[in-house]
């Protein structure tokens, strides 16, 4: 009778201990479905390897692209994400926020660069001072990716624009581009990477962490041209690049400004909980944070976010991961 009494009392305590601490936070489980920029491809591969040893019940499927087409396919073809990562945070802004996202948190940098190999013509020759002239010689194929689908396009041509400012050459913008034939613009960035080690291709934009990456030989510009520095933001508002809008038929302005990636969880993800845990890892400093920042992608330590509005309706298990800061 005392046995039994005393394990009772026992038991009792040990349920108002489990009460006192709170429900326990299942373990999460599920797809996670991410839409991402090609450039973020070869850091979320390494994530997404650490995310599910950690978590083995959740399986990460991601898609990647040009920012401002994966997010289209969320707005326009009505595709299911629970996350969408792009290479510039005012995608998010014009795309998702307010009928497809409620926040947008701005976590890594980057900057521009002129990729090259070795079978590249004039590899021996080109430096940041003279890359302008060798892209205008005749036989040399240079390329970049749509600025239509992909902020790397638009932001290869902002480059030129300042190019022709920083080095006072009226008509460099223009004689450059005449001599890119339209068949050197891809869809996305990555794409270019195969035609230069394939020896088709002897120059492309990309951003600096996407050359790290892929072991590319690059001329590293001046930060009055390489969109990588917020201090050179006054700078980089000269540059306008036409793009195509929202609706078919429209066309928009992208104004130059650094570079900054953004990401947000959209508000019809179908596996929030597991989404949210990934934000967790991706925000933290030795998790997602680390991995960027070991693969020549600069990232904000702590993330960030505009407003404080914003970083009100974050899911709570972020607001300690994210401040707010313009």
């Amino acid at each position: 009778m005392r046995k039994c009494l005393s394990l009772s009392l026992g038991l009792m305590a040990a349920l108002c201990l489990c009460l006192a601490a709170g429900p326990v936070a299942a373990e999460p489980s599920g797809d996670v479905i991410i839409f991402h920029a090609g450039s973020l491809t070869v850091p979320f591969a390494k994530m997404e390897k650490e995310f599910e040893a950690a978590h083995p019940e959740v399986d990460i499927l991601r898609e990647g692209g040009g920012s401002t087409k994966m997010a289209r396919m969320i707005s326009d073809v009505g595709k299911t994400a629970d996350i969408m990562a792009s290479a510039d945070y005012q995608v998010i802004d014009k795309s998702l926020i307010p009928d497809f996202a409620s926040w947008n948190v701005r976590f890594a940098s980057n900057q521009l660069v002129l990729c090259y190999t070795d079978k590249s013509q004039y590899a021996d020759e080109i430096t940041a001072d003279n890359w302008y002239e060798i892209l205008q010689r005749d036989g040399v194929v240079w390329g970049h990716s749509d600025p239509n689908l992909d902020p790397c396009g638009y932001r290869s041509l902002m480059v030129l624009q300042l190019a022709e400012k920083f080095h006072d050459k009226p008509g460099l913008y223009d004689r450059l581009i005449a001599n890119r034939p339209e068949e050197n613009v891809r869809p996305k960035s990555v794409e270019l990477v195969s035609l230069l080690k394939t020896g088709n291709m002897d120059y492309a934009w990309e951003y600096r962490s996407v050359a790290v990456q892929h072991d590319l030989q690059f001329v590293t510009l001046d930060d009055h041209i390489n969109l990588g520095n917020y201090k050179f933001d006054p700078f980089y508002k000269q540059a306008k690049v036409e793009v195509s809008g929202e609706e078919p038929g429209e066309t928009m302005f992208r104004t130059g400004k650094s570079i900054t990636y953004g990401i947000t969880m959209t508000d019809d993800a179908p596996n929030p909980e597991a989404a949210t845990a990934f934000l967790e890892y991706l925000f933290s400093k030795e998790g997602g944070l680390k991995v960027l920042k070991e693969l020549g992608q600069p990232p904000f330590v702590p993330a960030r976010v505009p407003s404080q509005k914003m970083y009100d309706i974050l899911p709570t298990s972020l607001q300690d991961k994210v401040v707010v800061k313009q």
